[in-house]
């Protein structure tokens, strides 16, 4: 057994060195300047300059890696690339399939149907499908939280942050879905917290994830062979993000996936993976890499912090500096996130990378969103007869609501969480004004209790106009969906964004704050030439949103032919995740014209 422990040393030279063979560069450095100006810029991220801490020693000593154990993987791993299939691969090109294929790992916190709390669930569980679907060689790796009934015991075992981890694989849809298997994972409360908070632990349990990742292709056959060393990782989100630095401190150096690449996917960058400065040591990692991870909260910040000077280390950081790539889900906000408004403490650090910044809208799920074919509706509907299809989904989900059932009465709806970020509050303050418009509003969600409050307040205060279900359900949030002339999306950011989405290919036409994803896809309503899919309102505030609001009540009502065109722009935009794919596919081959991150 390998074991990747923190005191790795002392064990023998293994038999049978292999050469590992490198492929020969695919560009000059002219050919990616002139090619590709976009991946192949110089690097000059902020961050790579790493300065040594007092304590680098004690972590130098305790992370020690033996060259032996390394020359012996290398060996393994050659020997295996023999049965396996080329990790890149030309082909014929054919509808739906790419011209050069590569071997992808995902790495993610959640996958849906498995573990999910939010957006990052929903698109690990739905790009890798898309990506297989075009001839990639497709490994999603993500926490074993439970016993899933899919997942059989593959029996093998490794050692890395001296514990143990097991791993559990099952094949569906084309991809290799692999869970790893440790206590730390299996809690009663959620995946991250509990009713008490966050669990402590949590460094270390995604730690653990990212190297049982790195460590999977090149001992963990699956369907017969291994994945190898020329593969090309997708870190998501700060639970993964030590991916790359793993790679770049512990691997690379010793001449281990040197043909690989890693992209750091950002779904929401509030979130950064912050833990006290002390917490280093477990892991794994060179005294000397402090840097990359070390992090100082600006003054206004400190208070709460994990020491009075703000002193902690930021995974997400360090995953940015040492990225090949870096992607975000919507081009929105990979402008964003550049800014002090969207950056949150990043902003110089992304900027100083934009050459390798890319934003990638996500897809939707057409087997679970589709009006043609969604078994949550009285009535499906397709582009032909979409107009006879909503309607008596408003038909009924009036009735099923209790309110008076008026076929020409716009339906407004909101589905949501209750909370600032999503803008609930400015749904609130703009209903005395909507309530005089001779509408119905409809409101799902669950969040702030305050803000629950309010949506049971609107429905106690116009009985015969507004209904306020507290709480979730997805049955609703599709009759909604499909009912609703216009729905509500006054975020105040959001990275991507899917119910506008969702909204669309339902014919439901979106009003929404411009930011992120959303200024992306809800493309503003111009009547003079006949284009857009919906209305935006900048800045995010009440007045703003009630302005837009206002006008696409009245081209509703007043210009319905114009109104119906919105609808149908909108079912018609393609959502897929195969568009998704296809501009990953775009990415991963930047990635490969640049040559890796080397500290």
């Amino acid at each position: 057994m390998i074991s990747w422990s923190s005191s790795c040393s002392g064990r023998g030279r293994g038999a049978g060195e292999g050469v590992h063979l490198q492929r020969a560069a695919t560009a000059t450095t002219a050919l990616r300047s002139r090619c590709c100006p976009q991946g192949g810029a110089p690097r000059h991220a902020l961050g790579q300059s790493l300065r040594r801490r007092p304590d680098s020693d004690v972590c130098a000593a305790t992370t020690a890696l033996d060259d032996a154990v390394l020359v012996a993987r290398r060996a393994s791993s050659a020997a295996a690339a023999a049965t396996a299939s080329d990790h890149t691969v030309e082909t014929t090109p054919t509808p739906g399939t790419a011209t050069t294929t590569y071997n992808i790992v995902f790495i993610t916190s959640e996958v849906a149907p498995w573990s999910k709390t939010g957006g990052l669930g929903d698109v690990c569980g739905s790009l890798p499908p898309a990506l297989a679907s075009r001839g990639h060689r497709v490994l999603v790796v993500a926490p074993r939280y439970a016993a899933y009934p899919e997942a059989s015991d593959t029996g093998k075992r490794i050692t890395v942050l001296d514990v143990e981890v097991g791993f559990f694989h099952t094949h569906i849809k084309g991809v290799d879905w692999v869970f790893v298997d440790h206590p730390s994972y299996q809690r009663v409360g959620g995946l991250y917290a509990d009713a008490f908070g966050v669990y402590g632990d949590n460094q270390f349990r995604y730690a653990l994830l990212s190297l049982a990742a790195l460590e999977m292709p090149l001992q963990l056959e699956l369907n017969g062979s291994l994945y190898g060393q020329d593969c090309v990782f997708i870190a998501n989100d700060w639970h993964a993000s030590l991916v790359p630095v793993y790679l770049a401190a512990k691997y690379r150096p010793h001449a281990v996936y040197t043909d690989a690449r890693s992209i750091l996917a950002i779904h929401n960058l509030r979130h950064q993976g912050v833990f006290p400065p002390s917490s280093y040591a477990m892991l794994g990692l060179p005294g000397n890499w402090y840097g990359a991870l070390e992090w100082q909260y600006p003054p206004h910040m400190r208070q709460g912090s994990y020491e009075e000077e703000g002193r902690a280390v930021n995974t997400m950081k360090a995953g940015i500096s040492t990225a090949d790539r870096v992607v975000t889900v919507s081009p929105g906000y990979a402008w964003e996130i550049q800014t002090p408004e969207g950056g949150w403490g990043m902003e110089e650090m992304l900027a100083s990378r934009a050459y390798a910044l890319n934003g990638v809208l996500n897809g939707i799920d057409g087997a679970e969103w589709s009006p043609e074919s969604d078994p949550h509706l009285p009535r499906r509907y397709g582009r032909s007869n979409f107009s006879r299809g909503k309607a008596e989904n408003k038909a009924t989900l009036q009735r099923e609501l209790g309110l008076p059932e008026r076929p020409n009465v716009p339906l407004i709806g909101f589905i949501g969480r209750l909370d600032f970020q999503k803008g609930a509050d400015l749904v609130l303050a703009v209903v005395p004004w909507l309530m005089q418009q001779d509408v119905q509003l409809v409101c799902l969600g669950t969040g702030d209790p305050g803000l629950e409050a309010g949506m049971r307040w609107m429905e106690s205060s116009y009985p015969d106009a507004a209904r306020g279900w507290v709480g979730f359900n997805v049955p609703m949030s599709h009759k909604i969906t499909a009912a609703a002339d216009l729905l509500l999306m006054p975020s105040r950011f959001e990275p991507c964004g899917l119910n506008q989405l969702y909204a669309m290919a339902y014919g439901t036409v979106p009003v929404a704050h411009a930011t992120g994803g959303l200024r992306d896809t809800v493309l503003p309503f111009d009547p003079w030439k006949g284009t857009g899919t919906g209305w935006t309102s900048s800045p995010c505030t009440a007045e703003a949103f009630q302005a837009a609001l206002g006008t696409a009540l009245v081209t509703l009502r007043e210009h319905p032919d114009s109104f119906r065109a919105l609808q149908l722009r909108g079912m018609e935009r393609d959502s897929s995740w195969d568009a998704a794919a296809r501009q990953y596919e775009q990415i991963f081959a930047w990635a490969k014209l640049d040559q890796p991150y080397a500290k």
